[in-house]
């Protein structure tokens, strides 16, 4: 059901209280307290990487409720996911900002969030038995379209669902997904965020959440709207260069966090071994700092940065990861390895290699609907 953002009540004046969580999440005044190294799984139990060999990116359909409930069974502090927001105002989990399928050989797009609640759900395996949805596409980075098939699949969800039928011991990472080639107004980020708002102030009961995005201006209008809830600014530390200077360093998101009030800064993992002084710069401004990216599926990168400080990691082996976190002792080889990641050798760790398999022919037809 899709919610009415006319409904919300005055944000800013909800009740302060401090999030119950495994990890002593705030204190009573918002403020961010971890308290321990954290783990959370990307997209639920991992995302789906269709170009790779490494079966296990094709294992669990991301962002669903089956694959969170999977990634729970594991020893995992948080599952992070992204929210978008329907034409109907309903907050909805899902990653990209089109959505494909296939229609008579032909690929159809929408985008994302054009599509009102009840034509996203059409979208992929449906709750109801006998009921078939529409078949699922992926564009990747370099273009290339695949069909999307993993080993468990499962039905879109809504925010609402995630909230109600996950383990409430697990924390929410919730990332206010946005379009990068989109210049939003004031008004359209606070139509957002108010709506997803709406439905976390509802549904969340004690559930510990963080809310993160990469759109500074989302990131400091959700703080000043509720302080019951850490925010953290989404950075990759440089590696790709934007119109709005305050995405294009970690120098850049301290300033941000800092005039804004945020809590913490959610780091590509590469930019902080480029740049390994930033924890420290980090930690002198009372910040948390939370990596992401490849590179933290390999557990020695990830007992790297626990000694150097860093509070947590987003990743995708939630088996494999949370079970070196688990074992105390650290790599036999941990000389080699900061020699390598000095010499900035990421490549080297990297365990799932990109294979062009299922490959879509590059004639395929592509249909582009903006719906009204």
């Amino acid at each position: 059901m899709a919610v009415h953002v006319s409904e919300v009540k005055i944000l800013d004046q909800v009740e302060e209280n401090a999030a119950s969580a495994l990890c002593n999440l705030s204190d009573e005044n918002g403020e961010l307290k971890l308290g321990k190294f954290v783990v959370m799984g990307h997209r639920g139990s991992g995302m789906n990487m269709l170009q790779s060999s490494d079966p296990r990116m094709k294992l669990i359909k991301e962002n669903s409720i089956f694959s969170f409930n999977s990634a729970a069974q594991f020893p995992l502090d948080f599952i992070e996911f992204d929210v978008q927001v329907t034409k109907d105002d309903c907050p909805i989990i899902y990653h990209d900002n089109f959505i494909l399928t296939q229609q008579k050989g032909v690929i159809i797009e929408k985008r994302t969030t054009d599509l009102t609640l009840a034509e996203f759900l059409s979208y992929g395996p449906q709750k109801e038995p006998g009921n078939v949805g529409k078949p699922l596409f992926r564009r990747i980075k370099d273009g290339r379209i695949f069909e999307w098939k993993v080993e468990e699949d499962a039905p879109l969800s809504t925010l609402q669902e995630a909230l109600e039928k996950v383990d409430d011991s697990i924390g929410f990472n919730i990332e206010l997904k946005f379009d990068d080639h989109i210049i939003y107004t004031n008004q359209k980020f606070q139509h957002v965020v108010q709506a997803i708002l709406k439905v976390v102030y509802e549904h969340a009961k004690n559930r510990p959440i963080i809310f993160s995005s990469f759109q500074p201006d989302a990131a400091l209008l959700m703080r000043k709207l509720q302080r019951k809830y850490p925010v953290f600014f989404l950075t990759n530390g440089g590696s790709e260069i934007y119109g709005d200077i305050r995405r294009n360093s970690i120098d850049e998101a301290i300033k941000v966090c800092l005039e804004g009030g945020l809590q913490g800064i959610v780091c590509e993992v590469k930019a902080i071994f480029r740049n390994p002084e930033s924890v420290t710069t980090v930690k002198h401004s009372n910040l948390s700092l939370i990596t992401y990216g490849l590179l933290n599926n390999v557990p020695e990168i990830v007992f790297v940065q626990r000694l150097m400080g860093i509070e947590g990691v987003i990743v995708d082996l939630v088996r494999e990861i949370t079970a070196a976190v688990s074992n105390s002792e650290g790599p036999e080889n941990i000389g080699e390895l900061l020699r390598m990641l000095y010499e900035e050798r990421f490549e080297t760790f990297i365990p799932a290699e990109i294979s062009p398999d299922t490959q879509i022919s590059p004639d395929t037809q592509i249909c582009s609907v903006a719906t009204q």
